[in-house]
């Protein structure tokens, strides 16, 4: 039996937090284009797709009539009428069907695109590849050995969209450029000492922008209607949510799902959990308003109970990597 592989965390995350990164991730991509593309974007989604320039872009979410999240993206305005929108896989099949489905009556075509996605991580990212294309969200076309990308900055490094016949061209001739691959897992530690939530793991409950920490990144209040709005801006305007993405420092081992407590009271469970060689165990969970940072909680496991303190997020933010 071949032996498994397994990666080097505290090498990946040095990697990830001082150098550059490299990371083959997976998403759907959809491509949105025609004279109404932008004004039909707008009524669709929570952040404002009118006012983006060519070249720049957004986060927004696409909710239900409750204001409950069913997917989260990244909106890029490729040129007047021309958008690129990326999503996690699961979500990938529901945002292509909601987009087809309402685009009756408008000059816009909606298709899947393929497109492979090369993330890279840490400071060296821009020496890697010479590409610095702004704020997050911002990005241009590049060419990496011979081969046409596009270069969306992140608040961790440099995403490269490719076309699948070059990515391992495009992967290659990164590396080269000291780029080193790393596993999944590293660049999860990253992310949950960002305190940034993921659409599988802390928000697959569908909650709402607000519980989910994402209002000030996803949400643009002075635009026009879009689906959950009202609710959206009514909590925000308001009232106060039952819930809020916390931050957990763990005293033992925990999982995904594992259900938190304040006592004898449920607050809700898991979304992530990892081991961070500089932060320790750490956790993200959306739980009720009732968790605190400060507050002392108990974790059931499938050991028995630990237990964790909630901390302020970030652990330690984007801007750091």
């Amino acid at each position: 039996m071949a032996s498994e592989l397994i990666p080097d965390i505290d090498a990946e995350y040095r990697q990830i937090r001082e150098e550059c990164a490299l990371l083959l991730r997976e998403r759907a991509v959809i491509s949105a284009r025609g004279p109404d593309a932008a004004e039909y974007l707008q009524g669709q989604i929570t952040n404002d797709t009118e006012q983006l320039d060519p070249g720049s872009g957004c986060y927004a979410l696409l909710l239900d009539r409750k204001g409950h999240i069913k997917a989260d993206m990244r909106v890029l305005r490729l040129g007047d009428g021309d958008f690129q929108i990326d999503t996690a896989p699961a979500a990938g099949p529901g945002l292509l069907k909601h987009l087809r489905t309402y685009m009756i009556g408008r000059e816009v075509e909606v298709d899947e695109v393929e497109r492979v996605l090369i993330s890279l991580l840490g400071p060296g990212s821009a020496a890697a590849t010479g590409l610095a294309p702004g704020d997050e969200m911002d990005f241009t076309e590049a060419r990496i050995a011979g081969a046409d990308c596009l270069a969306v900055a992140t608040d961790s490094g440099l995403d490269l969209f490719c076309e699948p016949a070059v990515a391992a061209t495009v992967t290659e001739q990164l590396v080269a450029d000291r780029a080193v691959p790393v596993s999944e897992a590293a660049a999860e530690i990253a992310r949950v000492e960002s305190g940034r939530p993921r659409l599988e793991n802390e928000m697959s409950a569908g909650p709402m922008p607000a519980e989910a920490g994402v209002v000030e990144r996803a949400v643009d209040f002075t635009k026009g209607c879009y689906i959950g709005q009202e609710p959206v801006a009514r909590l925000h305007h308001r009232g106060k949510p039952n819930r809020f993405l916390r931050g957990l420092r763990l005293d033992g081992p925990a999982a995904s799902g594992d259900p938190v407590r304040l006592g004898e009271r449920d607050l809700g469970t898991i979304g992530t959990v990892v081991t961070s060689p500089a932060s320790g165990r750490i956790a993200l969970a959306i739980l009720r308003k009732e968790a605190e940072p400060g507050a002392e909680v108990s974790v059931g496991t499938a050991n028995g109970e630990v237990s964790a303190s909630l901390v302020p997020l970030p652990f330690i933010g984007g801007e750091d990597l």
